[in-house]
């Protein structure tokens, strides 16, 4: 949802400057992936949602399942979120963190969809290829599609490569079609 996300960047801004500056990127990745946990679950997302408590009561209850996971500036944060009604988008606030970090790190993750399983040889070649290719590092990770009959989907942030068979083929009917 693109106002979920537009409202959870100043906060995501906000959280990843306050990590650079004090060279706590990790930690705060961390806390901020296990709320995003926590905020995902569907019994918190029922006390979220209850009119009688106060923002204060949320934030605690919030603060009290994320047990030690968080530090003083991580229960801070959560708080500031319930204060401003904002708990329920510690999922995009978290995501859109790990983009900052991946921009900072120079890093990218992609996923990589075959007919059949690559070899750690074939991750390692096609992260060097790709590396070069989006100037960035890039850490692989492959999943097995059986429809795809051959070839492989390359999937890195918003670049997609589709370099199935299937794919292809599709494209080849879309052609002779038109």
């Amino acid at each position: 949802m693109a106002e979920s996300i537009t409202i959870a960047r100043p906060y995501a801004k906000a959280a990843f400057q306050a990590a650079k500056d004090k060279d706590a990127l990790t930690l705060w990745s961390d806390m901020l992936t296990y709320a995003s946990a926590v905020a995902m679950d569907e019994n918190m997302r029922i006390v979220l949602d209850h009119p009688s408590l106060t923002s204060e009561q949320k934030a605690q209850l919030f603060i009290d399942v994320c047990g030690d996971k968080l530090t003083a500036e991580g229960k801070g944060f959560i708080a500031v979120l319930s204060e401003n009604d904002r708990l329920m988008l510690v999922s995009d606030i978290a995501d859109l963190f790990e983009n900052f970090k991946a921009q900072l790190e120079k890093s990218v993750d992609v996923e990589v969809e075959s007919a059949f399983e690559l070899g750690k040889e074939q991750q390692d070649k096609l992260a060097q290829a790709l590396s070069k290719k989006l100037d960035r590092n890039v850490v692989v990770s492959s999943t097995v599609n059986q429809t795809l009959i051959g070839g492989a989907i390359i999937r890195a942030q918003d670049l997609v490569i589709d370099a199935s068979v299937r794919g292809k083929i599709a494209k080849l009917a879309e052609a002779m079609s038109a």
